[in-house]
């Protein structure tokens, strides 16, 4: 069986779900995209090939096992998107909470069934059905779990809006010792650097007590700014709309020490080597181009 734990982002990982992109399927056509990201690249002709997304998941997997990282696969669906494992499912504490996603995707979460199978049944948690959420919204920060959210009237005409407040809710109700703490997002179903698609995509805690952040992510600016309070500006790095639009905040932490990044993340690598972190550098400018990064990729099972 699994025990899993993860109490936090960046406690030494040892257990970890990598998605695939083998059998990606053909280019999605405009009108099926999720993201605004996405289409962009499919009306540009730019959209990622099989074969590249799918050396640069290999590139990430042998990092993982440099560091003895225990990894699952999903199990290959015939032309099917299964790259986002971060989407599908999260784990707080020891209990794993399926996601509530679009319903075009639940046969990503059967594909990971020899995962879950090996859980305790009563610490796999299924959400009632008007909980809509997504792991990348999810982040659980030792006594704290940050959720990004939308609550506006439009939620529904948002296809980027994937976690509601009735999740919040039933997310503190099911965590009554942690401090949930939400954050409006900025949406956008056309403009990908106007889009915070989940909240790793403007924010991300590293390390003991640092931070990557994106402002305008935000809608609620007092929001921001509990975040900078929290963290201390010193120990943020404020990233741009383009920096934002390149998912530089979606970086991965195998410890409180290592962090694998994508290898043009030129400033903020730089910074995060100036900070004392081993920065494990990876192409991943393929899979970016679906408004996804090493964070969504990955769904961790078991930290420190």
């Amino acid at each position: 069986m699994l025990q899993l734990n993860v109490q936090n982002e960046t406690a030494r990982l040892r257990a970890v779900v990598l998605g695939t992109a083998e059998s990606n399927g053909p280019t999605p056509k405009v009108e099926d995209c999720y993201d605004p990201k996405s289409k962009q690249h499919v009306i540009a002709g730019t959209y990622p090939k099989e074969e590249d997304m799918i050396s640069e998941m290999e590139a990430v997997a042998n990092v993982f096992k440099k560091y003895d990282v225990q990894v699952f696969r999903p199990e290959v669906i015939k032309d099917y998107n299964q790259i986002f494992s971060r989407d599908i499912a999260f784990v707080i504490d020891d209990k794993l909470v399926k996601a509530n996603i679009l319903p075009d995707r639940n046969r990503e979460y059967e594909a990971i069934q020899h995962v879950v199978s090996q859980v305790s049944p009563e610490n796999v948690i299924e959400l009632p059905e008007e909980c809509h959420v997504e792991g990348g919204d999810v982040m659980p920060w030792n006594d704290y779990i940050f959720i990004g959210t939308y609550s506006g009237n439009d939620y529904s005409d948002y296809i980027t809006a994937r976690t509601n407040t009735d999740a919040v809710i039933a997310l503190q109700e099911l965590f009554p010792d942690k401090t949930v703490k939400a954050f409006e997002l900025r949406k956008s179903n056309d403009d990908p650097k106007e889009n915070a698609l989940h909240l790793d995509c403007c924010f991300q805690p590293i390390g003991k007590d640092k931070a990557i952040l994106h402002k305008n992510g935000f809608l609620v600016e007092k929001e921001y700014q509990w975040l900078v309070d929290f963290f201390g500006k010193e120990n943020i790095f404020e990233i741009s709309k383009d920096e934002m639009y390149n998912m530089n905040s979606n970086v991965f932490s195998i410890s409180e020490d290592v962090i694998i990044s994508e290898r043009n993340f030129t400033r903020l690598n730089t910074w995060l080597r100036e900070k004392g972190f081993t920065v494990e550098e990876v192409p991943y400018a393929e899979i970016a181009k679906q408004e996804g990064l090493l964070r969504c990729s990955t769904l961790p099972l078991i930290r420190d």
